[in-house]
């Protein structure tokens, strides 16, 4: 395994992690998971991704439970939670980025992945009714507090990120460390052209997800629809149907034929290839069979065989290199 900083913060994370997504407590055994968490760490992996949303909070629970149950020292690996979308409540101060609903959603993650603080703690969107102010004001206290070590930002723009970074130096306060957006081969604008000033400005970390494109980039449905996939979950149909588009499933089947020609597999290409953007301090993977993630885990190897060449014929099937501004 490889560690890489994250942004300019000196905390390193493995270059490859493992997430819960649509995985713990709702697709998979709780057996599974653990096999899962077991293979990752053993491999050198030592963050864990999770939120408050996923599967209503049981994905926690299950996470909780197996770290609780290894031995595993607290300071060898790295644990985060997210908190806007809230953990099924319906009301008005149970979601968003004010200071009620963040510190309460800390505590709840804490109790459930039975944890004394979280490393790493997410505003999982921007919430354009809570003033950034009370946001960055919050993050900082919880830091200081002891409650959580890092704060970052989910899918939020360049601006929104800067807005936090300029109250944060306006009050000496810590700003964000790091944003988790999505960066695949099919999803490439946000990371490579709307950030490219940020990393060089507040030392931006990334902790990057859907790097396989939500299984398109497997290769898994160049022949169709398999069963039992997470684009054929209930309540996932706006994923299946931004992905699942026969222009992507093209470059996605000429893809796999030049992975086969490198001595590779499709997955493995897809994360190799998003990892070899400097940008990126990590991709979060996720996995429903200890098989995939087996798979996965050693893209590593794979990571020298993407030379110039390889990346320009990658470049040539994707086509879809996105256009930087003209300053």
């Amino acid at each position: 395994m490889q560690y890489k900083n994250l942004g300019k913060s000196g905390l390193k994370v493995s270059r490859v992690s493992l997430g819960s997504w649509l995985t713990f407590g709702k697709q998979i055994e709780n057996n599974i998971a653990e096999e899962l968490m077991d293979l990752a760490y053993d491999k050198g992996v030592n963050f864990f991704d999770n939120a408050e949303i996923y599967a209503r909070g049981e994905s926690e629970r299950v996470m909780g439970k197996i770290l609780k149950a290894r031995d595993w020292q607290r300071d060898s690996y790295i644990v985060s939670s997210k908190a806007f979308f809230g953990d099924g409540g319906k009301l008005p101060t149970q979601k968003g980025l004010n200071r009620k609903h963040l510190v309460e959603a800390c505590e709840a993650a804490l109790k459930r992945l039975q944890l004394d603080y979280l490393d790493l703690f997410f505003c999982h969107r921007p919430d354009k009714e809570t003033p950034i102010e009370e946001t960055v004001w919050t993050m900082h206290n919880l830091i200081q507090q002891g409650k959580i070590l890092y704060w970052g930002t989910s899918e939020w723009s360049a601006q929104e990120i800067m807005e936090a970074h300029m109250v944060a130096k306006q009050y000496n306060l810590i700003g964000p460390s790091m944003e988790q957006p999505q960066y695949n081969m099919l999803h490439r604008h946000k990371v490579e052209v709307e950030f490219s000033q940020i990393y060089k400005t507040v030392g931006l970390g990334t902790t990057i997800w859907s790097p396989l494109a939500s299984g398109i980039l497997t290769g898994k449905y160049n022949d169709g629809m398999p069963e039992s996939t997470r684009l054929s979950m209930d309540g996932l149909e706006w994923l299946k149907d931004a992905n699942l588009v026969e222009e992507k499933l093209d470059k996605v089947r000429e893809l796999t034929k030049f992975a086969k020609e490198l001595g590779t597999t499709m997955p493995k290409l897809a994360i190799a290839w998003t990892l070899k953007n400097e940008n990126v301090s990590t991709a979060i993977l996720g996995a429903s069979r200890k098989e995939q993630l087996a798979e996965t885990l050693t893209v590593m190897d794979d990571l020298d065989k993407l030379n110039e060449e390889a990346m320009e014929k990658i470049e040539a099937i994707l086509d879809n290199k996105p256009a930087h501004p003209d300053f």
